[in-house]
C-alpha cells in the first residue's frame, strides 16, 4: 500500500469538506429529501399527506448521513429496506437476530417505549453495543421520532452466515 498514491476524498471546489459519499448520495437524493419507494408506491402514496410522515436521517456505515421520509406506523428496518440503505434484518423482524441494530440518537431514544425482554436478549448479542442500541424492526415510527437519527454500526453479526451451527432442540 505504501507505493499507492491515496485518492484524496471530498477535496476540490464542490467537494470541499463534505464525506466521499456526497457525489452519491446527492445524486440519488436530488436536492431535497424524497420518498425511497418504487413506482407503484409513489402512485399509490400520491394521496397520503405529509402529515402521516416523519423525516429521519440514517448514518451508514462510512459515516454519511441520508435523509429520507418515513410513514408513521412503519418500523425503522422497514424503512431502511425501502430506502435501500444496508441494514440487514435476516430475520425478518422476528426478533430471532440483532442483525438490525441501530444506535438511536439520544433525544429521540428517550422518546422510545422501553424494549421488551425478547428485544433485550437479542441485543445482548448485538457487537458493539451502546446504552443508545437499539433493534430497528422494534422502532415503529411516530411524529415523536420527527428529526431521528439512527446510526448503523460498524459491524453486525449472523450467525447463520458467520458459522453458527443451530443445535436441534
Amino acid at each position: 500500500m505504501e507505493g499507492r498514491k491515496r485518492r484524496n476524498v471530498g477535496s476540490g471546489r464542490h467537494g470541499e469538506g463534505r464525506p466521499p459519499c456526497w457525489r452519491r448520495q446527492r445524486k440519488r437524493q436530488g436536492t431535497a429529501r424524497r420518498w425511497c419507494t418504487s413506482q407503484t408506491e409513489t402512485e399509490n402514496s400520491r394521496t397520503e399527506s405529509l402529515e402521516d410522515t416523519v423525516d429521519v436521517v440514517f448514518v451508514d456505515r462510512s459515516g454519511c448521513r441520508i435523509p429520507v421520509k418515513g410513514k408513521i406506523g412503519e418500523s425503522v428496518l422497514a424503512l431502511a429496506h425501502r430506502c435501500h440503505i444496508d441494514l440487514e434484518g435476516a430475520c425478518e423482524s422476528s426478533l430471532a437476530c440483532s442483525t438490525c441494530h441501530v444506535y438511536v440518537n439520544t433525544e429521540s431514544f428517550e422518546k422510545l417505549p422501553e424494549p421488551d425482554e425478547r428485544e433485550e436478549d437479542m441485543l445482548d448479542m448485538a457487537p458493539m453495543l451502546q446504552e443508545n442500541s437499539r433493534l430497528g424492526c422494534q422502532i415503529i415510527l411516530t411524529k415523536e421520532l420527527n428529526g431521528a437519527e439512527f446510526t448503523l454500526p460498524k459491524i453486525t453479526r449472523n450467525f447463520y452466515v458467520d458459522g453458527h451451527v443451530p443445535k436441534p432442540h
